[in-house]
């Protein structure tokens, strides 16, 4: 089991910046059974003036885009042969994406993901996002990891 592994880290494993960079900290990992994450959700963030400027609400495919990174992380941090220089991970598929509640300025989005299935480069992970303990979104996750250059 690992712990707090902070947005440096999360930044030598993931190639997104600010400001689609949508995880701040993962608070713990189990290499192939678990991940928790953290996205503290700001007022600056920037899609809030555009969605929707009166009720500011996130929207939820960078919900689904917050989960897809920390189902990245998880996958990257549960593989013995992941190589930053040599490797990306690219999602595939999302299926049974359902959006429960609002995610609003200020709130501290927790996501789970749980390892369903792995073969070689290829893995199946189901995300879900809480907020106050309240489910606000659930989907499962396929990526696979593959060469730069291939």
């Amino acid at each position: 089991m690992k712990n707090n592994m902070n947005i440096t880290k999360i930044k030598e494993i993931l190639p997104h910046r600010y400001p689609f960079l949508l995880i701040d900290k993962v608070l713990e990992i189990n290499s192939n059974k678990n991940l928790t994450a953290l996205k503290n959700v700001t007022a600056n963030e920037e899609f809030f003036s555009g969605h929707f400027p009166a009720k500011p609400v996130m929207p939820g495919v960078l919900i689904i885009e917050s989960m897809a990174q920390a189902a990245a992380i998880f996958a990257i941090e549960s593989t013995d042969y992941y190589d930053i220089n040599n490797h990306i991970i690219y999602l595939t598929s999302i299926e049974n994406a359902h959006f429960r509640n609002p995610v609003i300025p200020g709130d501290s989005m927790i996501i789970h993901i749980s390892y369903i299935k792995s073969r070689k480069n290829f893995w199946k992970i189901y995300g879900e996002a809480k907020v106050d303990d309240i489910k606000v979104a659930d989907a499962v996750f396929s990526a696979m990891l593959i060469k730069k250059n291939s």
